[in-house]
This record gives structure tokens, C-alpha cells and sequence, in this order.
């Protein structure tokens, strides 16, 4: 129940009404007919008074509506109030809703105009958080610059499943860089003093040929063109920044063409970093075994090549010969690339004649080792080793002398590739070679499918490691002399496996 409708007395109603983008004619019907019933208009301004609401509203406001202006007390520049910025802001927004619940409460229907929507970046929202409780509200929703952008630019801002991600120029631009490396399509806001750190996130993200400006859309004085041609003295507030959709504006072929190796995690995208999210988007080739390539999405242009997973140096010469007729070329591997996986074999192949002069980068991933240990807790928390039982590409003599030294200096033992169904007994000679020198009771992470479907992360004792429980798709962490298996009173009715980071001296 309302707080009108349980003391019985009427007030005025309370409108947030959009007036778009600035063009007075792209109004909705329905603002206009908000701002004719309305008795109060109120609209924010800065301390000039100039107000782009009210210049937009201009030939439907009548001499006897009120006008209320909100003048704002800071906007960029600095403030002697004792709660700085935000506590000048927090107690301007009290001081205007009381105004206008002045105005509510003898009756009157106030309509709180603002450009674009009023609950899209909007200043009507601080009135809206204040005072929608209190009174009967309706908001009239409005074109926002976004729209008013692309009709301008005359482009797709995004198409089918493509992501549109939306951005204040005001974030920092570590996190502008990341965002805008890992969507398809973008647009940032709030340029004017943040221009220069805008075009840096676009350099650094790879996303500067495909981005465009837009300056006062729908307004007189409009501007667009390249965001690379823009000088950054003549950007102001009112100006937008768009990387449209790459369905409908492919990027220009590349001058020259490149290798990227991708870790994708040990699973799903959850595991996939913003920066090798942002190359599989960019990626005209996608070079890899079958299984990493059906986690990555599929994108309209691009071309998969996939293949079976022992054939690691024909995958590096494919996309090195893709990458020299000029394609960009993105080599999915599974988790970190560097670790057990493409990266060498591409690194390989490209030290070779004729591909020396290929450019070749390595993204990194979560490998499985931190994956596992992480859901077990910490139990990498100090030295480890990190050893393959697969005796595919090295003798099983050199697997155990370096089991043998790894164990003897008592680290901690992340052991990949433990097992297949036509080879185990790797499993078992380890755990011979381990027992000699660690407790039967040592915890022994079993991790299989960390972040998939199948997703199984189980604790138990070294002595009680079964060979025939472990596969390809499981990772082994076998713990030191001082690694702690305890169960919590948390509900989970699981250990939780962590290593000291002090080691104990003598």
C-alpha cells in the first residue's frame, strides 16, 4: 500500500519524461502530452543555467507552467563540501527531491524532463530513487544518444547474437581495455575530459580501426567520422564513442597477418580471459583440436579447422601458412597454452624457415592445476612441481627420475595427462615412487572436468589413489609433508586441501 492510499489524501503525480536525443521533432507522442498536463516542469542544469532539457522542450512549455531548475552545485570540477564530490551531489539531490515534493504533496503533476531516457544515465533517476515510493510515477521513456549514434553512423550496432556492451568513458582504463577487448560491439560514454583514456583502451585493445565518433547526435553542431581522426581538445560531454557490430562492418583485411594462441581455460567462457575472449572474436581463422573449438562461439565470416588432438605440428603449420596470405589467424588450445599445450608446438613450427617472420603471440589461461586447486582450496599455496605422466613424447624413465627429485625436495605435485583408457598404470607406478618418500594419509586432489558438466574434485588419501578412477580429463595434485586436509563445519561435507606458506625450518 502506498503511502497515499494509507493516509487517504491526494498528491500530485510524478512523471520522468525522455526527450531524446536532442532533435525536438524525435519527442514521443507521449512526452508531449506528459509536458501539456503537467504543472511543473523541472528540468537540471549546470551552473550556467543552460539547460539541454529544457532547450529541447522549449516550444511545448507555456507561461504558466512552474519551472523548476535543478541546478546542479559541482559537475567535474572540485568542491569544499566536507563530504567532497558524491556528499555535495548525495545532498543537492535531497535538497531538489524536496523541492519537488513540495509540489507532489499540494497536488500538482510535476514532469522531471531529461535528454535521452531518464532511467539510461539520466539525472532524473536520483529523483526517481527519492521520491517513485512516495507518490504515484510514470516514466516516459525516451530515444537514447545510442540510438541517435548508430541512425547517424547508419550502421548495425549489433546483430544476431553478438554482445553490445556499454561503457562510462569514466571507468578506469585498465577496465575500458578489457571490456572492450571482449565484446563484439561497444559504445562509451561520457567522453569530453575522458577522451584521451578512451582512445588509449581503444589502442590497446585492438578495437581503434573499427571504432567511430559521434558528436551531438541529432543536435546542431553534429559531428562523426573515425575515432582515430578525432583531436582530443574538441570532444565534448555530449559525444559517444561506437565500435559497431562486426556482422555488418567486418574489419578491414589485415595488413599483415598474425598467429594468436589462445588458452581457453579448462571449460566453459567463465574460464576464458576478456583479452583471449577479445582475439577468438577478432580471429578470421580458428585453428584447433575439435573439442576446445566447439567451446568457442560461432561467429558469421569466421572459418574453424579442426582436428583430432595428436596432430599438433600440422595445426601449427596450418594457421602459420593461413597467417602468411595475410589472415588473422587464432589457435584455440585448452587451458594455458604454454602449459602441455599449443604454444610450443606453434613456437616450434615459427622458428622455422619460412615462417620466421610471422608474428606470433601466446594469451595466457587458467590451466588445470589452478582450476583443481582452487576448488579443493589452496593446495598449491607454496612450492610445486608440475610433471606430465604421459609418456607419449618423453620415456616414462625420465617421468620417474624427475618424480623421484620433485618428491624427494617434498614439493607439491601437479600431474597432468595421469591416465587414458588404454593407459593407467602410469598412476600406479607413481604412487609407488611417491609413497616412498610421502605418508599414505598425503591428500591427493582428484580433479576431473573442473568447470564442466562432469565436474567431479574429490580428496583422498595417497595410499587410497586408484588407477583405474583416473583419466585424461583428471588432474592429480599430490600434496607435501605439510599439506593439510581438514573438514570445515560449513555444510559442504568436503575437506578442504590448503599448503602452509611457512615452511617449517631444520
Amino acid at each position: 500500500m502506498s503511502e497515499q492510499q494509507a493516509t487517504g489524501r491526494t498528491t500530485g503525480r510524478l512523471y520522468g519524461v525522455g526527450l531524446g536525443p536532442g532533435d525536438p521533432s524525435l519527442m514521443t507522442v507521449r512526452a508531449v502530452q506528459v509536458i501539456a498536463q503537467a504543472e511543473v516542469v523541472a528540468y537540471h542544469s549546470a551552473r550556467h543555467g543552460r539547460s539541454i532539457a529544457r532547450s529541447i522542450a522549449a516550444e511545448h512549455l507555456r507561461p504558466d507552467h512552474i519551472e523548476e531548475a535543478l541546478v546542479y552545485p559541482v559537475t567535474t570540477e572540485s568542491t569544499d563540501h566536507p563530504g567532497g564530490y558524491r556528499g555535495a551531489l548525495d545532498e543537492f539531490y535531497e535538497s531538489a527531491a524536496a523541492r519537488l515534493a513540495a509540489h507532489l504533496d499540494a497536488g500538482r503533476t510535476v514532469a522531471v524532463i531529461s535528454e535521452g531516457d531518464p532511467l539510461f544515465y539520466g539525472s532524473y533517476q536520483h529523483m526517481h530513487k527519492r521520491l517513485a515510493d512516495r507518490y504515484p510515477t510514470e516514466v516516459i521513456p525516451g530515444v537514447t544518444s545510442i540510438s541517435a549514434a548508430a541512425a547517424r553512423l547508419g550502421t548495425p550496432l549489433a546483430e544476431a547474437d553478438e554482445v553490445l556492451t556499454i561503457l562510462p568513458g569514466t571507468l578506469p582504463e585498465e577496465e575500458l581495455t578489457a571490456r572492450l577487448a571482449a565484446t563484439d560491439a561497444a559504445v562509451v560514454m561520457k567522453l569530453g575530459r575522458t577522451f584521451p583514456t578512451v582512445r588509449r583502451a581503444m589502442e590497446r585493445s585492438g578495437r581503434m580501426a573499427e571504432a567511430r565518433y559521434v558528436e551531438r547526435a541529432t543536435m546542431p553542431g553534429e559531428r562523426t567520422g573515425t575515432l582515430s581522426s578525432v583531436d582530443s581538445d574538441t570532444v565534448p560531454y555530449f559525444s559517444v564513442a561506437v565500435v559497431p557490430s562486426r556482422i555488418a562492418n567486418p574489419p578491414a583485411p589485415a595488413s599483415q597477418g598474425e598467429v594468436v594462441v589462445v588458452g581457453t581455460g579448462p571449460a566453459g567462457p567463465l574460464w576464458l580471459t576478456p583479452e583471449s575472449r577479445g582475439a577468438l572474436a577478432a580471429a578470421e581463422d580458428l585453428v584447433g583440436y575439435t573439442t576446445y573449438l566447439d567451446r568457442v562461439p560461432v561467429r558469421p565470416g569466421q572459418r574453424r579447422h579442426g582436428s583430432d588432438n595428436k596432430v599438433e605440428s600440422e595445426r601449427a603449420e596450418l594457421a602459420l601458412d593461413l597467417a602468411r596470405r595475410g589472415r588473422r589467424v587464432a589457435v584455440v588450445s585448452g587451458g594455458d597454452p604454454g602449459i602441455f599445450a599449443m604454444a610450443t608446438a606453434v613456437l616450434e613450427v615459427a622458428s622455422q624457415d619460412p615462417y620466421r617472420s610471422i608474428p606470433v603471440r601466446v594469451l595466457p589461461g587458467v590451466t588445470a592445476a589452478n582450476a583443481a586447486a582452487a576448488r579443493a582450496g589452496a593446495p598449491l599455496g607454496h612450492d610445486y612441481a608440475v610433471i606430465s605422466l604421459s609418456d607419449r613424447l618423453k620415456p616414462w624413465e625420465v617421468i620417474a627420475e624427475r618424480l623421484r627429485s620433485a618428491v624427494a625436495a617434498d614439493l607439491v605435485l601437479a600431474l597432468y595427462n595421469p591416465g587414458s583408457r588404454s593407459r593407467n598404470w602410469q598412476v600406479a607406478k607413481a604412487r609407488e615412487l611417491l609413497l616412498e618418500h610421502r605418508a599414505p594419509d598425503t591428500p591427493v586432489v582428484l580433479g576431473r572436468d573442473v568447470g564442466g558438466p562432469e565436474e567431479s574434485v574429490r580428496t583422498i588419501r595417497l595410499a587410497d589413489l586408484d588407477p583405474t578412477q583416473v583419466d585424461m580429463r583428471t588432474i592429480l595434485l599430490v600434496g607435501s609433508s605439510q599439506t593439510q586436509a581438514v573438514r570445515r563445519d560449513d555444510g559442504t561435507d568436503k575437506d578442504v586441501v590448503w599448503t602452509p606458506r611457512r615452511y617449517p625450518e631444520g
